[in-house]
């Protein structure tokens, strides 16, 4: 199934960002540095996949961040339950990377012919 990108990675990345920043701010005006991190970085990250067209990988990383956060802040036995998110998160990254049969010079012809239009439409 080919992704489709809502946009390109250089503005996915942008958002993203600016997003995480606006977290933090959030996070540490409220002082809930634990769990809120967890919400502050998975959001973000969650959202580009989506913007990128990952939206298998949105879902996962919803559950790991999300996952972690729900068991921290109910207060839900986690000594077996965290071990596992994180687990099956990074399983599922390495799975990914090395399983799918994916040109990385497609990715990167693709960010530099969308900057080449985005700066061609500022002219």
């Amino acid at each position: 199934m080919a992704e489709r990108h809502i946009t390109s990675k250089r503005k996915a990345k942008v958002l993203t960002t600016a997003l995480f920043l606006v977290g933090l701010a959030i996070v540490s005006y409220l002082g809930a540095w634990w769990p809120g991190i967890m919400l502050a970085v998975g959001i973000p990250l969650a959202l580009r996949q989506c913007l990128l067209g990952r939206h298998y990988d949105m879902g996962i990383t919803l559950f790991v961040f999300g996952g972690v956060f729900v068991t921290v802040q109910f207060e839900i036995h986690w000594e077996v339950l965290l071990p596992v998110l994180f687990a099956l998160g990074g399983v599922y990254v390495l799975c990914r990377e090395y399983l799918e049969s994916k040109e990385p010079l497609a990715d990167e012809e693709e960010d530099i012919n969308c900057e080449i239009e985005e700066e061609q439409h500022k002219k």
